[in-house]
Protein backbone atom coordinates (compact mmCIF):
# COMPACT_ATOMS: atom_id res chain seq x y z
CA UNK A 1 0.00 0.00 0.00
CA UNK A 2 1.15 3.20 -0.92
CA UNK A 3 0.12 7.07 -0.56
CA UNK A 4 -0.09 9.44 -3.34
CA UNK A 5 1.19 13.10 -2.43
CA UNK A 6 -2.01 14.48 -4.43
CA UNK A 7 -5.43 15.02 -2.16
CA UNK A 8 -8.09 13.68 -5.23
CA UNK A 9 -11.20 16.30 -6.05
CA UNK A 10 -13.93 16.11 -3.55
CA UNK A 11 -16.09 17.30 -6.98
CA UNK A 12 -16.61 13.15 -8.06
CA UNK A 13 -18.14 12.75 -4.53
CA UNK A 14 -20.63 14.87 -4.97
CA UNK A 15 -22.06 12.38 -7.62
CA UNK A 16 -24.68 11.47 -4.38
CA UNK A 17 -26.33 14.97 -4.92
CA UNK A 18 -27.77 13.47 -8.05
CA UNK A 19 -30.47 11.66 -6.53
CA UNK A 20 -32.09 14.47 -5.21
CA UNK A 21 -33.30 15.84 -8.85
CA UNK A 22 -34.34 12.22 -9.28
CA UNK A 23 -36.60 12.05 -6.43
CA UNK A 24 -38.02 15.20 -7.30
CA UNK A 25 -38.74 14.15 -10.54
CA UNK A 26 -40.38 10.60 -9.43
CA UNK A 27 -42.98 12.89 -6.83
CA UNK A 28 -43.59 15.57 -9.88
CA UNK A 29 -44.13 12.54 -12.45
CA UNK A 30 -45.41 9.44 -10.68
CA UNK A 31 -45.83 5.90 -12.77
CA UNK A 32 -42.43 4.59 -14.18
CA UNK A 33 -40.68 7.57 -13.63
CA UNK A 34 -40.42 6.41 -10.02
CA UNK A 35 -38.04 3.39 -10.88
CA UNK A 36 -35.58 6.09 -12.09
CA UNK A 37 -34.20 6.42 -8.31
CA UNK A 38 -33.68 2.59 -7.66
CA UNK A 39 -32.09 1.62 -11.45
CA UNK A 40 -29.93 4.57 -10.62
CA UNK A 41 -28.43 3.46 -7.63
CA UNK A 42 -28.94 -0.32 -8.24
CA UNK A 43 -28.26 -0.84 -11.92
CA UNK A 44 -26.24 2.21 -13.82
CA UNK A 45 -24.09 2.66 -10.95
CA UNK A 46 -22.54 -1.29 -11.18
CA UNK A 47 -22.69 -0.59 -15.07
CA UNK A 48 -20.39 2.48 -15.00
CA UNK A 49 -18.10 0.45 -12.09
CA UNK A 50 -17.51 -2.53 -15.08
CA UNK A 51 -17.00 0.45 -17.76
CA UNK A 52 -14.60 2.54 -15.28
CA UNK A 53 -12.93 -0.44 -13.42
CA UNK A 54 -11.14 0.39 -9.97
CA UNK A 55 -9.77 2.87 -8.11
CA UNK A 56 -6.40 2.00 -6.55
CA UNK A 57 -4.86 5.03 -5.81
CA UNK A 58 -4.08 5.73 -2.34
CA UNK A 59 -4.18 10.07 -0.68
CA UNK A 60 -1.86 10.72 2.00
CA UNK A 61 -3.32 9.79 4.99
CA UNK A 62 -1.84 12.54 6.74
CA UNK A 63 -4.17 15.41 4.73
CA UNK A 64 -4.62 17.85 7.53
CA UNK A 65 -8.37 18.63 7.67
CA UNK A 66 -8.31 22.12 6.50
CA UNK A 67 -7.50 20.34 3.16
CA UNK A 68 -10.66 18.65 3.60
CA UNK A 69 -13.63 21.48 3.74
CA UNK A 70 -15.26 20.62 0.39
CA UNK A 71 -15.56 16.47 1.42
CA UNK A 72 -16.69 17.60 4.77
CA UNK A 73 -19.19 20.01 3.53
CA UNK A 74 -21.11 17.22 1.68
CA UNK A 75 -21.79 15.41 4.60
CA UNK A 76 -22.80 18.01 6.62
CA UNK A 77 -25.23 19.86 4.17
CA UNK A 78 -27.07 15.87 3.60
CA UNK A 79 -29.43 17.08 6.88
CA UNK A 80 -31.59 19.44 5.34
CA UNK A 81 -31.74 17.51 1.59
CA UNK A 82 -32.68 14.46 3.27
CA UNK A 83 -35.09 16.40 5.72
CA UNK A 84 -36.77 17.87 2.38
CA UNK A 85 -36.92 14.79 0.62
CA UNK A 86 -39.17 12.50 3.26
CA UNK A 87 -41.18 15.14 4.76
CA UNK A 88 -41.43 17.04 1.50
CA UNK A 89 -42.37 13.92 -0.17
CA UNK A 90 -44.52 12.83 2.78
CA UNK A 91 -46.50 16.08 2.01
CA UNK A 92 -46.52 15.83 -1.52
CA UNK A 93 -47.72 12.27 -1.31
CA UNK A 94 -50.86 12.56 1.12
CA UNK A 95 -52.10 15.33 -1.11
CA UNK A 96 -51.57 13.92 -4.39
CA UNK A 97 -53.36 11.44 -6.61
CA UNK A 98 -51.51 8.53 -6.14
CA UNK A 99 -52.06 4.67 -6.21
CA UNK A 100 -51.49 2.69 -3.60
CA UNK A 101 -48.33 1.07 -5.79
CA UNK A 102 -47.42 4.80 -6.87
CA UNK A 103 -47.37 5.51 -3.26
CA UNK A 104 -45.45 3.09 -1.93
CA UNK A 105 -42.46 3.07 -4.69
CA UNK A 106 -42.42 6.68 -4.13
CA UNK A 107 -41.21 5.94 -0.26
CA UNK A 108 -39.27 2.99 -1.34
CA UNK A 109 -37.33 5.65 -3.67
CA UNK A 110 -36.87 8.07 -0.97
CA UNK A 111 -35.56 4.92 1.34
CA UNK A 112 -33.25 3.90 -1.44
CA UNK A 113 -32.04 7.84 -0.99
CA UNK A 114 -31.92 7.50 2.79
CA UNK A 115 -29.84 4.51 3.22
CA UNK A 116 -27.64 4.21 0.17
CA UNK A 117 -26.58 8.35 0.91
CA UNK A 118 -28.71 9.06 4.35
CA UNK A 119 -26.86 6.47 6.25
CA UNK A 120 -23.42 6.08 4.75
CA UNK A 121 -23.22 9.90 5.48
CA UNK A 122 -24.41 9.44 8.78
CA UNK A 123 -21.78 6.78 9.69
CA UNK A 124 -19.10 9.03 8.79
CA UNK A 125 -20.56 11.69 10.78
CA UNK A 126 -20.48 9.68 13.91
CA UNK A 127 -17.19 8.45 13.69
CA UNK A 128 -15.59 11.96 14.14
CA UNK A 129 -14.83 13.37 17.48
CA UNK A 130 -16.80 16.93 17.09
CA UNK A 131 -19.77 17.27 19.13
CA UNK A 132 -21.40 18.62 15.93
CA UNK A 133 -21.26 16.12 13.51
CA UNK A 134 -21.72 13.22 15.34
CA UNK A 135 -25.06 15.42 16.24
CA UNK A 136 -25.90 15.32 12.84
CA UNK A 137 -24.96 12.10 12.34
CA UNK A 138 -27.80 11.08 15.24
CA UNK A 139 -30.05 13.04 12.85
CA UNK A 140 -29.96 11.29 10.56
CA UNK A 141 -30.09 7.79 11.73
CA UNK A 142 -33.58 8.94 13.87
CA UNK A 143 -34.55 10.11 10.34
CA UNK A 144 -34.65 6.23 9.45
CA UNK A 145 -35.96 4.92 13.18
CA UNK A 146 -32.44 3.61 13.89
CA UNK A 147 -30.46 6.02 16.35
CA UNK A 148 -29.21 3.16 18.56
CA UNK A 149 -27.31 1.97 15.52
CA UNK A 150 -24.80 4.51 16.38
CA UNK A 151 -23.93 2.72 20.09
CA UNK A 152 -23.71 -0.19 18.31
CA UNK A 153 -21.58 0.21 15.63
CA UNK A 154 -19.31 2.30 18.01
CA UNK A 155 -18.91 0.20 21.06
CA UNK A 156 -20.21 -3.20 20.02
CA UNK A 157 -19.26 -3.53 16.44
CA UNK A 158 -15.66 -2.03 15.86
CA UNK A 159 -14.41 -3.63 19.30
CA UNK A 160 -15.87 -6.67 18.55
CA UNK A 161 -15.68 -7.78 14.48
CA UNK A 162 -15.61 -11.30 13.80
CA UNK A 163 -16.62 -12.45 17.06
CA UNK A 164 -19.56 -14.07 18.25
CA UNK A 165 -20.16 -11.23 20.34
CA UNK A 166 -20.52 -9.03 17.25
CA UNK A 167 -24.52 -9.07 16.12
CA UNK A 168 -23.72 -7.49 12.87
CA UNK A 169 -21.26 -10.12 11.66
CA UNK A 170 -22.89 -12.52 9.51
CA UNK A 171 -21.83 -15.96 10.30
CA UNK A 172 -20.53 -18.27 7.88
CA UNK A 173 -23.54 -19.89 6.10
CA UNK A 174 -25.94 -17.55 7.73
CA UNK A 175 -28.14 -16.41 4.80
CA UNK A 176 -29.60 -12.98 4.50
CA UNK A 177 -33.15 -14.14 5.79
CA UNK A 178 -32.20 -14.93 8.89
CA UNK A 179 -29.55 -12.39 9.69
CA UNK A 180 -32.11 -9.44 9.18
CA UNK A 181 -34.31 -10.01 11.80
CA UNK A 182 -31.79 -11.31 14.04
CA UNK A 183 -29.77 -8.19 13.55
CA UNK A 184 -33.51 -6.23 14.03
CA UNK A 185 -34.14 -7.98 17.24
CA UNK A 186 -30.60 -8.01 18.82
CA UNK A 187 -29.08 -4.67 17.87
CA UNK A 188 -31.43 -2.65 20.26
CA UNK A 189 -30.59 -4.56 23.29
CA UNK A 190 -27.30 -4.38 22.85
CA UNK A 191 -26.80 -0.87 22.37
CA UNK A 192 -28.11 -0.37 25.54
CA UNK A 193 -26.29 -2.59 27.26
CA UNK A 194 -23.10 -1.13 26.12
CA UNK A 195 -24.25 2.70 27.38
CA UNK A 196 -25.56 0.57 30.30
CA UNK A 197 -22.10 -0.38 31.09
CA UNK A 198 -20.64 2.49 30.80
CA UNK A 199 -22.87 4.32 33.09
CA UNK A 200 -22.40 1.15 35.89
CA UNK A 201 -18.72 1.81 35.85
CA UNK A 202 -19.46 5.78 36.51
CA UNK A 203 -22.00 4.44 39.43
CA UNK A 204 -25.19 5.43 36.95
CA UNK A 205 -27.96 3.27 36.44
CA UNK A 206 -28.80 2.28 32.99
CA UNK A 207 -31.94 4.07 32.71
CA UNK A 208 -30.32 7.73 34.05
CA UNK A 209 -30.81 10.19 31.27
CA UNK A 210 -27.02 10.14 30.32
CA UNK A 211 -27.62 7.43 28.77
CA UNK A 212 -27.98 8.81 24.68
CA UNK A 213 -30.71 5.82 24.34
CA UNK A 214 -33.48 9.01 25.63
CA UNK A 215 -32.22 10.83 22.72
CA UNK A 216 -32.49 8.72 20.18
CA UNK A 217 -35.83 7.66 20.88
CA UNK A 218 -36.54 11.45 21.81
CA UNK A 219 -35.46 12.39 18.24
CA UNK A 220 -37.30 9.45 16.32
CA UNK A 221 -40.27 10.31 18.50
CA UNK A 222 -40.00 14.19 17.43
CA UNK A 223 -39.86 12.60 13.87
CA UNK A 224 -42.94 10.00 14.08
CA UNK A 225 -44.64 13.35 15.64
CA UNK A 226 -43.50 15.50 12.54
CA UNK A 227 -44.87 12.70 10.05
CA UNK A 228 -47.94 12.88 11.93
CA UNK A 229 -48.61 16.43 11.82
CA UNK A 230 -48.13 16.51 7.86
CA UNK A 231 -50.39 13.36 7.02
CA UNK A 232 -51.73 11.93 9.99
CA UNK A 233 -51.00 8.13 10.67
CA UNK A 234 -50.89 7.59 6.61
CA UNK A 235 -48.13 10.14 6.85
CA UNK A 236 -46.56 7.70 10.12
CA UNK A 237 -46.78 4.65 8.22
CA UNK A 238 -44.86 6.43 4.82
CA UNK A 239 -42.18 7.59 7.29
CA UNK A 240 -42.10 4.09 8.89
CA UNK A 241 -41.48 2.22 5.48
CA UNK A 242 -39.08 4.80 4.08
CA UNK A 243 -37.05 3.72 7.20
CA UNK A 244 -36.96 0.14 7.18
CA UNK A 245 -36.21 0.05 3.26
CA UNK A 246 -33.19 2.45 4.53
CA UNK A 247 -32.49 -0.01 7.24
CA UNK A 248 -32.38 -3.05 5.09
CA UNK A 249 -30.27 -1.89 2.84
CA UNK A 250 -27.41 -0.55 5.81
CA UNK A 251 -27.92 -4.16 7.22
CA UNK A 252 -27.20 -5.68 3.60
CA UNK A 253 -24.24 -3.55 3.26
CA UNK A 254 -23.22 -5.17 7.30
CA UNK A 255 -24.27 -8.85 5.60
CA UNK A 256 -21.51 -8.00 2.88
CA UNK A 257 -18.47 -6.62 4.44
CA UNK A 258 -17.62 -8.96 6.97
CA UNK A 259 -19.56 -12.38 5.77
CA UNK A 260 -17.70 -15.15 7.09
CA UNK A 261 -14.49 -13.54 8.28
CA UNK A 262 -13.67 -14.50 11.86
CA UNK A 263 -10.90 -13.44 14.23
CA UNK A 264 -8.91 -16.10 16.08
CA UNK A 265 -9.52 -17.25 19.55
CA UNK A 266 -7.36 -16.31 22.27
CA UNK A 267 -8.35 -18.48 25.21
CA UNK A 268 -10.19 -16.50 28.30
CA UNK A 269 -12.31 -14.20 26.58
CA UNK A 270 -9.62 -12.73 24.35
CA UNK A 271 -9.47 -12.49 20.37
CA UNK A 272 -6.21 -11.75 18.61
CA UNK A 273 -6.47 -7.42 17.06
CA UNK A 274 -8.65 -6.73 14.03
CA UNK A 275 -6.72 -7.12 11.15
CA UNK A 276 -7.01 -6.33 7.43
CA UNK A 277 -7.79 -9.49 6.34
CA UNK A 278 -11.13 -8.85 8.26
CA UNK A 279 -13.06 -7.45 6.32
CA UNK A 280 -14.36 -7.43 2.69
CA UNK A 281 -12.87 -4.88 0.34
CA UNK A 282 -14.41 -3.13 -2.62
CA UNK A 283 -11.79 -0.85 -4.69
CA UNK A 284 -14.76 -0.07 -7.67
CA UNK A 285 -14.13 3.56 -8.61
CA UNK A 286 -18.02 4.63 -9.17
CA UNK A 287 -19.45 2.99 -6.27
CA UNK A 288 -16.65 4.19 -4.37
CA UNK A 289 -17.71 7.69 -5.17
CA UNK A 290 -21.18 7.41 -4.62
CA UNK A 291 -20.71 5.44 -1.04
CA UNK A 292 -17.66 7.80 -0.25
CA UNK A 293 -15.64 5.13 0.18
CA UNK A 294 -17.31 2.79 2.13
CA UNK A 295 -16.06 -0.13 0.43
CA UNK A 296 -12.40 0.61 2.10
CA UNK A 297 -13.79 -1.06 4.57
CA UNK A 298 -10.33 -2.78 5.79
CA UNK A 299 -8.94 0.49 6.57
CA UNK A 300 -11.74 2.01 8.00
CA UNK A 301 -11.54 -0.46 10.65
CA UNK A 302 -7.92 -0.54 11.24
CA UNK A 303 -8.47 3.71 11.55
CA UNK A 304 -12.15 4.49 12.41
CA UNK A 305 -11.64 8.28 12.44
CA UNK A 306 -9.99 8.23 9.23
CA UNK A 307 -11.48 10.39 6.66
CA UNK A 308 -13.87 9.13 3.85
CA UNK A 309 -11.26 10.84 1.09
CA UNK A 310 -8.09 8.99 3.03
CA UNK A 311 -9.34 5.51 3.33
CA UNK A 312 -6.60 3.51 1.59
CA UNK A 313 -6.97 0.25 -0.39
CA UNK A 314 -5.41 -3.06 0.07
CA UNK A 315 -3.32 -5.29 -2.44
CA UNK A 316 -5.26 -8.21 -2.96
CA UNK A 317 -2.69 -10.41 -0.67
CA UNK A 318 -3.47 -9.02 2.66
CA UNK A 319 -7.32 -8.20 2.42
CA UNK A 320 -10.17 -10.67 0.68
CA UNK A 321 -11.61 -8.84 -1.97
CA UNK A 322 -14.97 -8.27 -3.28
CA UNK A 323 -15.73 -9.34 -6.77
CA UNK A 324 -17.49 -5.74 -7.62
CA UNK A 325 -19.03 -3.10 -5.50
CA UNK A 326 -21.44 -3.03 -2.95
CA UNK A 327 -24.59 -2.33 -4.97
CA UNK A 328 -24.40 -6.12 -7.19
CA UNK A 329 -23.35 -7.84 -4.01
CA UNK A 330 -25.87 -6.87 -1.87
CA UNK A 331 -28.16 -7.32 -4.55
CA UNK A 332 -26.46 -10.89 -4.45
CA UNK A 333 -27.56 -11.76 -0.86
CA UNK A 334 -31.28 -11.93 -1.13
CA UNK A 335 -30.48 -15.02 -2.73
CA UNK A 336 -28.96 -17.29 -0.05
CA UNK A 337 -28.34 -20.28 -2.38
CA UNK A 338 -26.95 -18.22 -4.57
CA UNK A 339 -24.89 -16.08 -2.19
CA UNK A 340 -23.41 -18.98 -0.41
CA UNK A 341 -22.67 -20.43 -3.79
CA UNK A 342 -20.28 -17.59 -4.55
CA UNK A 343 -19.07 -16.92 -0.96
CA UNK A 344 -18.72 -19.83 1.13
CA UNK A 345 -15.70 -21.44 -1.01
CA UNK A 346 -13.97 -17.77 -0.96
CA UNK A 347 -14.29 -18.13 3.02
CA UNK A 348 -13.14 -21.50 2.88
CA UNK A 349 -10.18 -20.22 1.04
CA UNK A 350 -9.60 -17.31 2.87
CA UNK A 351 -9.71 -19.97 6.27
CA UNK A 352 -6.99 -21.95 4.36
CA UNK A 353 -4.96 -18.80 3.83
CA UNK A 354 -5.06 -17.20 7.39
CA UNK A 355 -5.86 -19.79 9.90
CA UNK A 356 -4.49 -22.96 8.24
CA UNK A 357 -3.67 -24.19 12.06
CA UNK A 358 -7.41 -24.39 12.60
CA UNK A 359 -9.03 -28.20 10.95
CA UNK A 360 -12.05 -28.25 12.59
CA UNK A 361 -14.30 -24.94 12.45
CA UNK A 362 -17.52 -26.42 13.74
CA UNK A 363 -15.43 -27.00 16.95
CA UNK A 364 -13.83 -23.48 16.90
CA UNK A 365 -17.29 -21.77 16.22
CA UNK A 366 -18.62 -23.80 19.36
CA UNK A 367 -15.53 -22.42 21.65
CA UNK A 368 -14.86 -18.91 20.04
CA UNK A 369 -18.68 -18.38 20.04
CA UNK A 370 -20.06 -19.85 23.31
CA UNK A 371 -19.06 -16.21 25.14
CA UNK A 372 -21.82 -14.74 26.69
CA UNK A 373 -23.61 -11.75 24.41
CA UNK A 374 -22.99 -9.82 27.60
CA UNK A 375 -19.52 -10.15 28.07
CA UNK A 376 -19.89 -7.49 25.49
CA UNK A 377 -20.21 -5.18 28.38
CA UNK A 378 -16.75 -5.59 29.00
CA UNK A 379 -14.68 -3.91 26.35
CA UNK A 380 -15.41 -1.31 23.60
CA UNK A 381 -15.47 2.40 23.66
CA UNK A 382 -16.30 5.54 21.89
Amino acid sequence: MSADAKTPSAWPYWLSITFVPLVALALAKGGWWIALVPLYGWVLMPALDILLGRNLKNPDPDTPDVDLFWFRLLTWIWLPIEFALVFGGIWVITRGDYSLAETLALMFAIGVTTGTIGIVYAHELFHKPGRIERNLGDLLMAMVLYGHFRTEHLLVHHPHVGTGRDTVTARYNEGFLRFFPRVLWQGPGSAWAAEAAILARRGLPGWHWRNPVWKYLCLQTAFLGLAYGIGGWGGVGLFAFQALVAVWQLELTNYVEHYGLTRKYLGEGRYEPVQPHHSWDSAQAISGLLLINLQRHADHHLHPQRRFPLLQIYDEKVVPRLPTGYPPMTALAMVPPLWRRMFNPRVRAWRKQYYPEITDWSEYRRLAHSLPRQSVLAGGGR
